[in-house]
């Protein structure tokens, strides 16, 4: 895949982002490997009465994608699979229905999404198999999400910031809004979290993340 980042591997910091210590990225990675055993203990039981009902639609019940992480990295993506089985297909026919202006594409009556793939999504049950992702270190618990790769080539170099660290399960961006914010806002909000990134704001956004899936009548969600 060609490599959109600055010619020694790493994305253009615009903004100057101010370094973090060593003492912080071994606290992160610390938190992101015991959260995500915990996830995938907790999530053993989910997945399996899930995958009982995705296996009734046919096909297979994890969806394996390459998404993009920190400085450009490519990576394998898993998810519980909430879509028919041509969908990346069908996607190309439904271009001109997005609903998120710039790079990422948003519908919120996606007629790819099968009937057990709307619980699914508007809980976000299918993003629990990412928790391998942050066990493997592909992936934090919290931080900007992880762009597919047709994306990456329409953003800009400010846009390709959000890249300058871990993506994450969960974000600024998630607990603000989510698909209801547009690509802008979504970028402000995850550059806002890389400049004020913290072990206390991770925290923070985890148990809102936690809140807004459990409690809330519009998660952002779909």
């Amino acid at each position: 895949m060609k490599m959109l980042c600055a010619g020694n591997g790493k994305v253009k910091n615009l903004n100057g982002f101010p370094r973090k210590s060593i003492f912080y990225y071994a606290i992160k990675r610390s938190f992101d490997v015991i959260g995500g055993l915990f996830g995938i203990l907790i999530s053993i039981i989910p997945i399996g009465i899930l995958a009982v009902k995705i296996k009734q639609d046919g096909g297979p019940v994890f969806f394996a994608q390459e998404r993009i992480g920190k400085n450009g990295q490519p990576f394998i993506m898993y998810k519980l699979r909430s879509m028919v089985l041509n969908a990346d297909k069908l996607k190309d026919k439904l271009l001109e229905q997005n609903e998120m202006h710039g790079g990422m594409f948003k519908m919120k009556e996606d007629p790819r999404v099968t009937k057990i793939g709307h619980f699914i999504r508007r809980y976000s049950l299918d993003e629990l198999p990412q928790f391998w992702n942050v066990v493997k270190g592909d992936m934090s618990l919290v931080g900007p999400r992880p762009c597919l790769s047709r994306e990456l080539n329409r953003y800009n170099d400010f846009d390709k910031q959000r890249l300058l660290v871990k993506p994450g399960i969960s974000g600024l961006w998630q607990v603000s809004g989510r698909s209801n914010l547009d690509f802008k806002d979504m970028i402000k909000l995850d550059l806002q979290y890389i400049e004020e990134r913290s072990f206390r704001n991770d925290i923070k956004i985890c148990f809102k993340t936690v809140a807004l899936v459990l409690f809330s009548k519009d998660s952002g969600a779909y």
